[in-house]
């Protein structure tokens, strides 16, 4: 006989002794050493390749005493064997149908503590694959659960969290399709996992209205704040082309519906009132959690205004000033931060100025960003300045923030003290963001029309006010990049965008004629929504309008040139 055939029926035979021994036994009776024996036996026959044949002892019910008592001693080899199993189905699925039947028959004190213990053991690459792969057990084994359920489910979430969050989490497109160590997917199989335990809660308090048992209510709203934390906070969730079903957007989805249901969505947001923390029982944890509930907290908040992830939940009596007031604390927590997803979230407050469609409500929020600008010391606003030139991508708050940043240069002259923020290099770094056009010569002008007026009226600002000699703000010593990046681009852009437009209208008088009427219409789409139809005559007031933008533009520049020649010729003229 083969050696390694002799070793398989040892295995075998090994674990049918164990059985057949234990069977005779009463459950009281058994004792360590059988327990040790037949996880050896146990774990051998899996190593071994023969599954089949455990699975075999585990179905039969002569056994299901043994099976309910020392079954979960196997969790650990079987969990190493199915990963071993990977590109063998039949040795996998018998693998798989071994834990099935464990959850259904150990008892579930034992298999819940094996479960979490094989989690908690396991790192790297494979925390997700382990996590996803016991995650049904696991929930089996809770509702099973009668004594401390509470408990042991918050535990069970809190130690998947805890492993999940030195994950990093996938932010940029690819990095979401390819979800290589499976984070994505874990994510919102845990969030499938806690379901059952939600509706209990939600079925307990409809029953009553005094619902007084909190303690499983309390572990699900820890999970919700962590889960907040990590991985959502981190996360990158504007919609993404190409993902029909973005995986942290479901997620998000998910965590704001199970607050609505156990009733804590709204309380949440308005935490900030006296600087309230989250209602925990348990008030050593709610010492901890106070300290990393205002993370949570901001990225609620910005799930809900920003993405508006369960807005149709949220009661529409509160003014705006005072949903800014509610957020200004969220705000500063997330403009603190340096990582780029949390401080885009921040600075996502501009969106309402430049996407709401309802236009007295752009012009209240613009409004509201001016009162949170001149919160801000000179640093801060200098900070914020070159958030929102980098991040805005919207020509009219460009325009803006350049007008922001001419008056507190202009504080900065004029006043006894000097402000170290917006004079020296520290405002070169500003104006190298200003004083340039994004795409060169081929910058759409008509699209940065804005940003480009504020950008040669500061510019003009500058060379009035500043003196070569003095050279404050030193753009006198920068104008050679200036005029690089900025005036020359400028010049070729506006003479290729005149002659463009021209030529569109020469063409437009040209076939008016030949069309059937002067009322031929034509449908144009600006920013993927459908505009109503246009006339050539309406076409041809557009296309003028075009062409006056550009002469204006080209007429500051003209003088702002005319301004930097007649200062630098005074210079020549003094020192020669």
């Amino acid at each position: 006989m083969p050696e390694e055939q002799s070793q398989t029926i040892m295995a075998v035979d090994e674990l049918q002794a164990v059985i057949q021994r234990c069977q005779i036994l009463e459950e009281a009776d058994f004792k360590g050493e059988d327990f040790n024996l037949f996880q050896v036996a146990g774990q051998k026959c899996l190593e071994d390749g023969y599954a089949a044949q455990l699975l075999e002892v585990i179905q039969n019910e002569k056994n299901k005493v043994i099976i309910k008592n020392m079954g979960w001693n196997l969790i650990s080899p079987l969990v190493r064997c199915i990963f071993m199993y990977k590109q063998e189905d039949d040795k996998r699925e018998h693998c798989l149908k071994i834990l099935d039947q464990l959850a259904q028959l150990c008892n579930p004190k034992e298999l819940f503590l094996g479960l979490l213990e094989q989690i908690e053991q396991t790192s790297g690459g494979q925390v997700c694959q382990t996590i996803m792969l016991l995650l049904q057990p696991l929930q089996t084994v809770l509702l099973k659960l009668q004594n401390k359920k509470a408990y042991s489910v918050g535990l069970s979430l809190a130690m998947i969290m805890n492993q999940l969050t030195p994950l990093p989490v996938p932010y940029t497109k690819q990095q979401i399709q390819e979800d290589k160590l499976g984070l994505c997917q874990c994510c919102n199989a845990v969030v499938d996992f806690a379901k059952p335990f939600v509706n209990e809660v939600v079925k307990n308090m409809e029953k009553s209205s005094e619902y007084n048992d909190m303690e499983l209510k309390e572990e699900l709203l820890k999970f919700c704040m962590k889960s907040l934390k990590y991985p959502l906070l981190t996360a990158q969730l504007e919609e993404l082309e190409g993902i029909e079903e973005h995986p942290f957007r479901h997620f998000a989805t998910e965590i704001i519906d199970i607050l609505w249901d156990i009733r804590e969505l709204i309380p949440l947001v308005f935490l900030h009132r006296k600087g309230k923390s989250p209602r925990w029982e348990n008030q050593e944890f709610a010492d901890i959690e106070r300290k990393n509930s205002a993370e949570s907290l901001a990225c609620l908040s910005y799930l809900m205004f920003v993405q508006h992830f369960g807005i149709h939940c949220f009661p529409t009596v509160f003014s705006p000033s005072y949903l800014l007031q509610c957020n200004m604390m969220h705000i500063e927590v997330l403009l603190k931060r340096t990582e780029e997803s949390m401080l885009s979230k921040g600075l996502d407050l501009v969106k309402v100025m430049t996407l709401c469609p309802i236009e007295h409500l752009r012009k209240k929020s613009l409004n509201i960003l001016q009162l949170f600008i001149d919160k801000f010391d000179a640093e801060g606003k200098h900070t914020l300045f070159r958030c929102l030139l980098k991040t805005s991508n919207h020509a009219g708050v460009e325009g803006y923030i350049i007008k922001n940043i001419k008056d507190q240069i202009h504080l900065s002259l004029t006043k006894a003290c000097d402000n170290i923020w917006f004079t020296g290099h520290h405002l070169i770094s500003l104006l190298d963001l200003v004083l340039l056009l994004p795409e060169g010569a081929e910058t759409d002008l008509l699209q940065n029309s804005d940003r480009i007026m504020a950008s040669l009226n500061l510019l003009r600002y500058l060379v009035i006010k500043d003196c070569e000699n003095d050279n404050q703000t030193g753009v006198w010593t920068t104008l050679a990049k200036i005029e690089q990046n900025f005036l020359k681009p400028l010049h070729v852009g506006l003479n290729m965008s005149k002659a463009h437009y021209e030529a569109e209208i020469k063409n437009k008088k040209e076939n008016r004629r030949e069309a059937h009427s002067s009322n031929t219409v034509c449908s144009v789409t600006v920013s993927g929504e459908k505009m109503p139809a246009m006339t050539t005559e309406m076409q041809l007031q557009v296309l003028h309008s075009a062409l006056f933008t550009f002469d204006l533009i080209e007429s500051v520049l003209a003088r702002v040139e005319e301004l930097i020649e007649v200062k630098i010729k005074a210079v020549m003229d003094e020192n020669s």
